[in-house]
């Protein structure tokens, strides 16, 4: 045995016997596992669904329009995680139908794919689809625009006639669609539009005869539209209406709005219904004094106004001067009476003394005339009327906010003259504060603004200003 060793050729022969045998083992076993592999999946594979998978047409579209193609399909890939992940995410790969070659009419296609990559199976659903080759026509049309949501537009508000531009539209597709178009609309949306919709861009909607959506190709897709909103005005006067009594022995002088007019807001049908406004009844029955009351002007339906809230001055005074003429007429009456008696007592008197009694009455009657003239022109001085102007009267504000300035445009200097009439005895003793002058400006917004003056004072004075409104200017504190 170790002269076997010892040989050179007995190594060798065994050396190469050992590796005969080594390379027999290993081209079994590696064939056994590609056997493996053969009859049995990875493991490793994995499937995934890509949805939404455009689909292009390719065809001659300059000559011809396909119907019948979808726009979407659904893609199941099958691999390997590694490979499949990627492609999934970056969906670098195309579907479509090949209709070149193909002429009018109507044709079975299989959906193909491409840009997979190797080692990944595709399944598109649907795998053929019917489509139709048609050829192209494209034809203009008029575009026509139709309000939405009206019944939301605010109230008092009108919509102009649109406007749409450009007016026509180019309409792209195969005959027999181009054929079926009705109708190409825009739809402007108004509901709370208070201000004008200008070069709104809006899309372009295409329908048949029974209202149903086309689908074609549209040049262009949007368009622009216009249109005028209007808020239409009015100024109208207001009515102070009464109801009730005032209490016994009290008479109405006047009922003051503390503004004329005011301004009203409505579609030109419902203005032309409105020439005046009126306040909510004043109660004359819970009335005893002259007071300024605070009360709401009456909207009409489809109107409205900027502040429906509104002072009214009411003036009432006793009614003295009744009592006054009653009681004059019953001294008149006593008076008669008396002189009555006295004559027929004089006619049972013998003549001389009737002429005595003549001569003593008609003195009497000369004292009582020239005493009576004396009362009459006594009286006649009480009752003289005079007139007065108290000048440079300060014009005051009420109801001004905090944050308000309010400038006199006219007049300028804040002041104004006014004008009393009444007793002589009493327009002498009148003094400048005994009358004031003042405007209102509650709910005034920035701007420019002509408001009425109110001037207060005796109720038994007659007083008027020289001027009747003011122009102020209100800015606003908080913007500086």
């Amino acid at each position: 045995m170790d002269k076997w060793f010892k040989s050179k050729w007995f190594v060798r022969v065994l050396s190469l016997a050992f590796a005969i045998m080594l390379y027999v083992f290993v081209n079994v076993e590696a064939n056994t596992t590609q056997s493996d592999s053969r009859f049995t999946p990875s493991s490793n594979d994995e499937t995934e669904t890509v949805e939404d998978v455009p689909v292009d047409i390719r065809i001659d579209d300059e000559r011809y329009v396909v119907s019948g193609v979808p726009e979407h399909v659904s893609v199941s890939l099958e691999g390997i995680n590694s490979i499949l992940t990627p492609t999934v995410r970056q969906r670098n790969f195309n579907v479509f139908v090949d209709l070149e070659g193909l002429g009018e009419g109507k044709h079975t296609v299989e959906i193909e794919h491409e840009n997979i990559p190797k080692g990944l199976s595709a399944y598109i659903e649907p795998k053929t689809v019917d489509v139709t080759i048609e050829e192209r026509e494209t034809k203009e049309f008029s575009v026509f625009a139709e309000f939405m949501n009206k019944e939301q537009l605010p109230e008092g508000y009108e919509l102009g006639e649109p406007e749409v531009d450009p007016g026509q539209v180019t309409i792209t597709s195969s005959k027999s669609v181009i054929d079926q178009i009705a109708m190409v609309k825009v739809y402007i949306d108004v509901a709370d539009v208070t201000e004008p919709i200008n070069k709104r861009e809006i899309p372009i909607n295409v329908y048949d005869s029974q209202g149903n959506t086309l689908n074609v190709h549209v040049e262009p897709e949007n368009i622009l539209v216009s249109v005028d909103v209007h808020n239409p005005s009015k100024t109208v006067s207001i009515d102070v209406p009464t109801k009730g009594k005032l209490p016994d022995d009290y008479e109405l002088v006047s009922l003051s709005p503390n503004k004329e007019e005011v301004t009203i807001y409505g579609t030109n049908d419902v203005l032309a219904e409105i020439d005046n406004i009126s306040t909510e009844d004043i109660d004359l029955s819970e009335i005893n004094k002259s007071e300024t009351i605070n009360t709401n002007l009456k909207v009409p339906e489809g109107a409205r106004i900027d502040d429906d809230k509104i002072k009214v001055k009411v003036n009432i005074e006793e009614t003295k001067e009744e009592e006054a003429d009653s009681a004059s007429t019953k001294d008149d009456e006593d008076t008669k009476k008396k002189t009555d008696k006295q004559e027929s007592e004089s006619k049972s008197k013998s003549k001389s003394e009737s002429e005595m009694e003549s001569k003593n009455l008609k003195e009497s009657n000369e004292s009582t005339e020239s005493s009576g003239s004396s009362d009459e022109e006594e009286k006649t001085d009480e009752l003289k009327s005079s007139d007065k102007t108290l000048e440079n009267i300060p014009i005051e504000i009420l109801n001004q906010d905090d944050e308000q300035e309010i400038v006199f445009v006219d007049p300028s200097n804040a002041v104004v003259d006014i004008t009393v009439e009444g007793d002589e005895k009493e327009i002498k003793e009148l003094k400048e504060e005994d009358f004031s002058a003042f405007i209102d400006v509650d709910g005034l917004e920035e701007g420019e603004h002509e408001i009425p003056i109110t001037i207060e004072g005796s109720s038994d004075i007659h007083a008027s200003s020289s001027l009747k409104d003011v122009t102020i200017e209100v800015n606003s504190l908080a913007n500086e």
